[in-house]
């Protein structure tokens, strides 16, 4: 959280204060933006073979601080230790991918044009720089899934992080600096909305990207609209893990238990809305609960801690509020429902039934370690269900007949559909939504052009 001017990080499992960043004065924005528009023109000019050495490097680097960038994650924001881990080293992983697979994406694409001698292609070129306004949860993983494709190219990058994990902000800063990108081409902005805005509207920013809440997307989205500049928005999700009557029930409950509760439910993409059909609810729900109930929240750095605190006592106050209004409308309440009492920032894992449309479980997003269980009729009842909510980022379909699964999938309002399973993430696979999850392709090869200005060019043959 930050305080007026401050961004301040404090350990969310202990409640310690770990730093505070004082705000960037209007003068020191200033510097910050002319030395990165300084940095993207030379960035722009370096060959492409010398930019995938520094995506190596880049890469190499975080693999040989994995250690002390895990420790930083955890401290800032309460994830486990091994889950840190794994953050990092998917960082790496997605940097080697655009390093091997980018140049290729963009490289200039030969047109053939029926009946004519004339040379056509198209390039991909750098816009410029970009504002990155990144969420908390993955403090590293989100700003490497914006900055990684949109450096490529040739943009900048300018990271607007969440307050209370500045010090992973400033962490990656210097591990880019350190790989030998150009001092400046990717910078931090610490500093409040009004100062945001400003940066916006400034002529040296080409586009901004944004992962985070509806209010904060609406905000960037009016500013840059006003500023007639591109925005790609990514706003959180609602997702429906529906499971038919003919499922494998082992794996599905196996599956929802790390969906709904890895990074202690702060995830965007995590099942939150579980619509059974009714031949299975039951059982389904005991092993689920059965499951659960094993789930322990406790010190990120204990191995044996399941998932860690929530990141921020306010959040953790937001989610236990909606708990109680879903329990107050009728829901029942199988598990948890409470704060751990004790210092940090604690949830315990909950299971909510008989969920309906209306009920603030069901209608909102439940940023945290909640489980709302939804009863449909069936598998037509389980699609309306799901496709009632204003979020549509993903969602996942359990059933043993996978042609049927293909067609219910087309009929989920969704930007993805898992069937039978939850892949590891592969940079091919693009992550968007549709409704009030925000427009725009994340991460995928689409991202390495999302930011690029496709700039055809006629060769007329003459003589």
């Amino acid at each position: 959280m930050s305080t007026l001017n401050t961004a301040v990080s404090r350990n969310p499992a202990t409640g310690e204060f770990i730093a505070e960043y004082p705000f960037q004065t209007p003068a020191e924005v200033e510097h910050m933006l002319r030395d990165n528009a300084a940095a993207q023109r030379l960035w722009r000019a370096t060959p492409m073979i010398q930019r995938v050495a520094a995506y190596r490097r880049l890469s190499a680097t975080l693999r040989e601080r994995a250690g002390e960038l895990a420790a930083l994650i955890t401290a800032e924001m309460g994830k486990t230790l091994g889950a840190a881990r794994g953050e990092v080293e998917k960082c790496a992983a997605t940097l080697d991918w655009i390093a091997d697979n980018g140049p290729a994406i963009l490289a200039d694409e030969p047109v053939a044009i029926e009946g004519s001698a004339d040379r056509v292609h198209v390039s991909y070129l750098p816009i410029g720089s970009i504002l990155g306004v990144m969420p908390w949860n993955f403090p590293l993983w989100q700003v490497i899934r914006a900055s990684g494709p949109i450096m490529l190219s040739g943009n900048g990058f300018i990271l607007k992080h969440a307050p209370n994990v500045m010090g992973s902000a400033f962490a990656l800063q210097r591990a880019y600096e350190d790989a030998g990108f150009p001092k400046g081409l990717f910078a931090n902005l610490n500093a409040g909305n009004d100062t945001v805005a400003g940066v916006i509207d400034d002529p040296r920013v080409a586009a901004v990207t944004l992962t985070g809440s509806m209010r904060a997307g609406a905000a960037v989205a009016a500013l840059a609209g006003r500023a007639l500049k591109k925005s790609l928005l990514e706003l959180g999700g609602a997702d429906a893990f529906v499971v038919l009557a003919d499922a494998n029930i082992e794996l599905a409950v196996a599956a929802a238990i790390e969906a709904r509760f890895q990074n202690a439910g702060q995830v965007c993409l995590a099942a939150k809305r579980f619509i059974l059909e009714r031949p299975i609810a039951e059982e389904f729900t005991r092993r689920f609960v059965e499951a659960a109930r094993r789930v322990r929240a406790g010190d990120p750095l204990d191995a044996a801690s399941t998932i860690g605190p929530m990141a921020r006592a306010d959040l953790r106050d937001e989610l236990h509020g909606q708990v109680e209004r879903t329990v107050a409308a009728g829901a029942t309440l199988l598990l948890g429902g409470h704060k751990v009492d004790g210092p940090g920032n604690y949830y315990a894992p909950t299971v909510l039934a008989d969920v309906a449309p209306g009920m603030a479980a069901f209608d909102e997003e439940t940023f945290g370690p909640v489980a709302a269980i939804t009863v449909a009729d069936n598998a037509e009842h389980a699609i309306a269900l799901a496709n009632a909510s204003d979020y549509g980022l993903g969602g996942s379909l359990w059933t043993s007949d996978l042609a049927r699964a293909q067609s219910i999938a087309r009929r989920l309002d969704t930007g993805g559909v898992f069937i039978n399973g939850y892949p590891a993430s592969n940079a091919r696979i693009p992550v968007g939504g549709v409704k009030k999850s925000g427009y725009g392709r994340e991460l995928s090869h689409f991202g390495l052009r999302e930011f690029t200005n496709a700039q055809a060019v006629w060769a007329k043959t003459v003589g």
